[in-house]
């Protein structure tokens, strides 16, 4: 197992934010209330679409995690890890500044028999101009529980991953 591959564990359920200076309508429709996420842990992508969210943009909102955790949902990753979020994310926006902040994320993930839990808090959330697209700034996930092969901690690089809410 190479410990490298949790580095992005923490942010594979990565990001959901307030604010509100900017017509909703002036950044693009987001009507459908969904969110779609991307993450790159240790070279391998993370994804799920159409997770469901309480408010549109740039409204404050939660992330309903079992719209994408499965069987609800249809988060999947490569090189063999599984993950599960553990909490519903709430974003808020700042559209004056472009950006969204995320209170907590709480995520486990799994390879092999090695499964580790982290959380993250007050992740910031740089909007991709004038579109509902955030990429993150580089952030740490705490270990909560798991393996003694878990390491500590772990960082995500910023531009790692991304959230589309439509």
């Amino acid at each position: 197992m190479r410990i490298s591959t949790w580095t992005g564990t923490a942010a594979v359920a990565a990001a959901l934010l307030v604010g509100a200076a900017v017509p909703a309508g002036a950044l693009g429709a987001t009507a459908g209330q969904q969110l779609d996420g991307v993450i790159v842990v240790a070279g391998n992508t993370c994804t799920w679409t159409n997770a469901r969210t309480s408010a549109n943009p740039p409204s404050t909102l939660s992330v309903d995690r079992t719209t994408i955790n499965t069987p609800g949902g249809n988060l999947s990753c490569g090189g063999g890890i599984t993950a599960v979020l553990n909490n519903n994310p709430v974003f808020t926006f700042d559209d004056a500044a472009g950006t969204a902040k995320t209170d907590a994320i709480d995520i486990t993930g799994k390879q092999s028999f090695v499964s580790c839990r982290y959380k993250a808090a007050n992740l910031v959330w740089n909007r991709d101009a004038s579109t509902r697209k955030y990429v993150n700034q580089a952030f740490t996930a705490t270990k909560v529980s798991g393996s003694f092969l878990c390491p500590g901690s772990v960082t995500t690089a910023a531009g790692d991953a991304s959230m589309l809410f439509h």
